[in-house]
């Protein structure tokens, strides 16, 4: 067992839940990825903007300059070596996230906001949600591996 990612997905873990927990009580606003962004693309809330843009440039950001540091954020599993182009293609990965887009939307929420902000408040709407969200990967990779054949 590599012990360095375990303690890195710890890390990661903590810091997601310290920043719901934060957001929470600093604005009273929960830490919905999909609800963020759109509420910021659609709605452009007055003067609601500043919280929702830091917030996602610090998403996209983070990972990036840990990245560029070198000492964290290579999940390859060798020094060095990097994670390639998605097997599916370009093509496919703008298909598959148009439909978690979609599905965000008919499910009112993510993994982020059900999966972490919802359940701590013991919501049975989120609850429903991130079962159902467990169960779907379970069968995609299911019939990926099994069934046609593909994936490690």
């Amino acid at each position: 067992m590599d012990w360095s990612s375990s303690l890195q997905g710890l890390a990661g873990g903590v810091l997601i839940g310290l920043s719901a927990v934060w957001l929470m009580a600093a604005l009273g606003r929960i830490a919905g990825i999909s609800g963020i962004l759109s509420a910021l693309v659609l709605e452009r809330p007055k003067g609601d903007t500043a919280w929702r843009l830091t917030f996602l440039l610090g998403l996209i950001s983070g990972p990036l300059l840990l990245t560029a540091l070198g000492a964290f954020g290579n999940v390859a599993g060798q020094p060095g070596a990097v994670i390639g182009a998605p097997a599916g293609g370009v093509g496919l990965m703008l298909v598959a996230g148009l439909l978690v887009g979609v599905g965000t939307g008919i499910g009112s929420g993510c993994t982020s906001g059900h999966g972490v902000c919802g359940l701590s408040r013991l919501s049975p709407r989120s609850l429903a949600a991130t079962v159902t969200f467990l169960a779907t990967g379970i069968v995609t990779v299911f019939v990926v591996r099994h069934l046609l054949g593909g994936g490690a």
